[in-house]
C-alpha cells in the first residue's frame, strides 16, 4: 500500500516516530538502530514501509532503506517470528551483520535480540541460509568504492575468511571483518589476511 513516505519528523518516542507528510501524520514502529541514525525533529525524512494489517489493528513499520526492508520481510517469513521479532532482530543487529551471522551460523548473535530464544535464532539461520548471499555485502563495498569485481579478488576474499576462521574467529567476525576492507588489485589473500587481523586487534 505504502512503498515509502516522504516528509517531516514530527515526533519521536520509545520505538516509534510519527512523520507529517501534507499536514496528515504517519506513526510508525521502528529499530532502536534507526532511532539513533535519525536526523533532528523538523528535518525531512524518507521512510520505507511495511504495513501489518491483522484482524484488529494495522501497524506501519519504518525503515531508512530498501535493504532493512527487504530483510524485514525475510524475517517475518520465518516461523514463529512476527514484526516485533522480526524488528526485535534489527534493532541488534544492521542487515549485513544478520547476513554474516545466518551465513556464518552465529545463532548467539541473533540470539541477542529480545524475545528471540537460541531455538528461533536457529530457525533463522535454517530458513533464510539458502536465502541471504555474503556476495552481496562484498558487492554492495565494492560498488560504493567503485571497484570493479574480479573472480580471482573474490576467491582470495573467500579464503582470508576461511583462514580467519581456522584462527579461531567466528564466521561472522570473519565476514564482517574482510567486508570492511578496502582491497585493491595488487592485494592476495595474505594481504587481505593480514589487513583483517590488523583491523580486528582494534575492535
Amino acid at each position: 500500500m505504502y512503498a515509502y513516505i516522504k516528509g517531516t519528523l514530527e515526533e519521536t518516542g520509545s520505538g516509534w516516530i510519527v512523520i507529517d507528510n501534507q499536514g496528515i501524520g504517519y506513526q510508525m514502529q521502528v529499530s532502536a538502530r534507526l532511532m539513533e541514525e535519525l536526523p533532528m525533529i523538523g528535518t525531512e525524512v524518507k521512510i520505507y514501509t511495511y504495513l501489518n494489517v491483522k484482524e484488529d489493528a494495522m501497524s506501519l513499520f519504518g525503515f531508512l532503506s530498501k535493504d532493512d526492508l527487504h530483510i524485514f520481510k525475510l524475517l517475518l517469513a520465518v516461523n514463529g517470528i512476527g514484526p516485533k521479532g522480526a524488528l526485535a532482530v534489527l534493532s541488534v543487529l544492521s542487515a549485513d551483520d544478520l547476513r554474516f551471522a545466518v551465513v556464518g551460523g552465529d545463532a548467539k548473535a541473533i540470539a541477542k535480540a529480545p524475545g528471540i530464544g537460541a531455538k528461533t535464532a536457529q530457525r533463522v539461520i535454517l530458513e533464510l541460509k539458502d536465502k541471504l548471499n555474503i556476495e552481496d555485502v562484498f558487492e554492495k563495498a565494492d560498488q560504493t568504492a567503485d571497484i570493479p569485481v574480479k573472480a580471482a579478488d573474490q576467491t582470495a576474499k573467500n579464503e582470508a575468511i576461511q583462514a580467519l576462521t581456522a584462527l579461531g574467529y567466528s564466521a561472522s567476525e570473519a565476514l564482517s571483518a574482510v567486508s570492511k576492507l578496502e582491497i585493491t588489485e595488487d592485494m592476495d589473500t595474505e594481504n587481505i589476511l593480514k589487513a583483517a587481523l590488523k583491523q580486528m586487534a582494534f575492535l
